[in-house]
């Protein structure tokens, strides 16, 4: 069973999946264009942190950090290597989803790269419901950047979670 949880992102084993998850950002895009948080950043008053987790396995993290009045981020969205292609990303985005629309999020943007490596990113943010969209909270037009913002009041709920996820 997949859980997903609350977690601290200074856990010995968050840590290595946010070095892997910096480390893969900073190999494909430019040092200006990585906004991904550092785990000190993750551990802020504005941001929710979760894990999912198999057993005791870290298989994957995303965040959501509060923007202003009901709108947030999510941020460090990242599956580790060894869990891809098992629909982690999908199972968290859609628990940051219901979350944020619980604590009375009424939208959520999100940055994400342009670059070929972010391609299947980008296409489970569109499946979710997520547009493309300018610049925000301060940040820029940028060539290496996709900016991705989702509208919770005409988004319904997530669906059925699938067996094997739960």
């Amino acid at each position: 069973m997949i859980r997903i949880e609350r977690d601290d992102p200074r856990r010995r084993d968050v840590l290595e999946l946010l070095g892997g998850h910096l480390a893969d950002m900073s190999a494909t895009s430019p040092a200006e264009s990585v906004h991904a948080l550092d785990p000190a950043a993750l551990s802020g008053p504005a941001i929710t942190f979760w894990t999912a987790r198999q057993d005791a396995r870290v298989l994957g993290c995303g965040a959501l950090k509060q923007l202003q009045a009901r709108q947030g981020e999510i941020k460090s969205m990242h599956t580790a290597a060894h869990a891809r292609g098992r629909g982690i990303a999908a199972l968290l985005l859609a628990h940051i989803v219901d979350e944020a629309r619980r604590s009375g999020h009424e939208r959520l943007f999100l940055e994400t790269g342009s670059q070929e490596f972010f391609a299947p990113a980008r296409r489970l943010y569109h499946r979710h419901g997520f547009l493309d969209c300018p610049p925000f909270a301060g940040y820029v037009l940028d060539p290496n950047s996709i900016f991705m913002t989702l509208d919770l009041a005409a988004h319904e709920p997530a669906g059925h979670i699938p067996r094997h996820l739960r």
